[in-house]
């Protein structure tokens, strides 16, 4: 999810990221993973952008990686062996704030072999510059403000006097993704228009797939411990009450359980409580009490 929101942002608003990454408001377009050689990449994770003299390689990521160092050199060494002229940089921008080391580390060293490249931790990067620039403006939930709650607000105020509607819808799904690493589900949802954002073909698919995934997520769950729970109680409870019983009453209960964690998953991603109730069956006082605790 995360990777394919900073795909879109990178990939539209290219001007932008090189003017804060190169220094330089260039035009880059889009080079292909594919084209660099038969053996596969993470083309999720891996964005790689050109213009005629050079080549800007970045990865998002959401928490410390420590194969990140050998990557970089990985990925350099098929870009250079296809664009020997290029000027190749490479950036890694870590997204969440963490105390890890790992995203201090700037170069693979082994051996006689040394490959160095630049890191960004958004959290330490000044929230104004990217509240003025279109294409950053879904990041500046995730840099350097104190009030995280206010700089979304500043942002979806943005974002709404935004005359085309498409890319007003699509910021704010793209912002309310991101926004989501830093706050909870209820607050993103108070601050963003919703209305805006179910226009975009990104949240109807974002919110299919959540419902897939809770559905799934919850039965899995659900069933699993129910099933267990209700065979050790039949076992406990002896033969003469019966184990069949309690396996049929372990599967009744894993259904229910089901049910809440699909709800409860769909809570926190801040879904409408009508529309989980649809989904799940369960009646709005329960989802109101599910949403309370």
């Amino acid at each position: 999810m995360y990777d394919n929101t900073c795909k879109y942002l990178v990939e539209k608003f290219s001007q932008d990221f090189a003017t804060w990454l190169l220094n330089k408001p260039i035009s880059l377009s889009t080079l292909e993973a594919s084209e660099l050689t038969a053996e596969p990449i993470r083309a999720d994770s891996v964005i790689f952008l050109q213009s005629e003299d050079e080549i800007l390689h970045l990865e998002f990521q959401t928490r410390p990686d420590a194969t990140i160092p050998f990557r970089m050199l990985n990925y350099w060494s098929r870009l250079y062996r296809k664009y020997p002229n290029k000027t190749i940089r490479q950036i890694v921008i870590y997204l969440c704030e963490t105390k890890s080391s790992l995203v201090q580390q700037t170069q693979f060293q082994e051996q006689n072999t040394s490959h160095s490249f630049q890191v960004v931790r958004l959290w330490e990067q000044p929230t104004s510059s990217f509240q003025k620039t279109l294409g950053l403006l879904p990041l500046a939930i995730l840099t350097n403000t104190k009030n995280p709650t206010e700089t979304l607000r500043n942002v979806a105020q943005t974002i709404s006097s935004i005359e085309d509607r498409n890319l007003k819808s699509s910021l704010s799904i793209h912002t309310y993704i991101l926004a989501g690493l830093r706050l909870r589900g209820n607050i993103i949802k108070e601050i963003l228009r919703s209305d805006i954002m179910e226009e975009s073909s990104t949240y109807r698919l974002l919110r299919r797939q959540a419902i897939e995934e809770g559905l799934a997520e919850g039965r899995r769950q659900g069933l699993t411990e129910g099933i267990a729970q209700g065979i050790a109680e039949g076992m406990a409870q002896g033969i003469s009450q019966g184990i069949a019983q309690g396996i049929a009453q372990g599967i009744a209960e894993g259904i229910e359980r089901g049910k809440l964690q699909t709800a409860r998953n769909m809570l926190r991603k801040g879904m409408a409580p009508a529309l989980i109730a649809e989904v799940t069956g369960l009646s709005l006082p329960q989802i109101e009490d599910l949403s309370k605790d």
